[in-house]
């Protein structure tokens, strides 16, 4: 499986972004989908994730109400909209698929992204 990932960048605080990630083969349709986020010397995080039918959604504590998850039933691209962005939520952005129809964890993904850089500036 092959993710080609867009939409980093760099803005202020309290702007917005869009991450998109397309995953080629079968295996991603039939499984979570999610986005993890490193910062320097950190472990990545996962921060949204969907199940293969665009159920299931999981975000961290530290995006609910700012970031939403998107994935259309069985299909492969998977976008997550980053809204009232903080200094905190910069990072590499890594697209995942997982190896569950539900979830995603850092320890059960079958294909990493390349990463995508968010940078936010105050």
């Amino acid at each position: 499986v092959q993710l080609q990932e867009s939409g980093g960048g760099s803005v202020q605080a309290g702007d917005s972004l869009r991450l998109s990630c397309t995953a080629s083969g079968r295996t991603a349709s039939n499984n979570a989908m999610g986005w993890f986020r490193q910062h320097p010397g950190q472990e990545r995080e996962l921060v949204a994730s969907v199940g293969w039918n665009g159920g299931n959604k999981y975000y961290a504590d530290s995006v609910k109400g700012r970031f939403t998850i998107a994935r259309e039933y069985g299909k492969t691209t998977v976008t997550l909209q980053m809204n009232s962005l903080t200094v905190e939520d910069s990072g590499v952005y890594y697209c995942a698929v997982g190896m569950s129809p539900v979830g995603i964890t850092r320890a059960r993904v079958t294909s990493w992204g390349q990463g995508t850089q968010v940078t936010v500036s105050s």
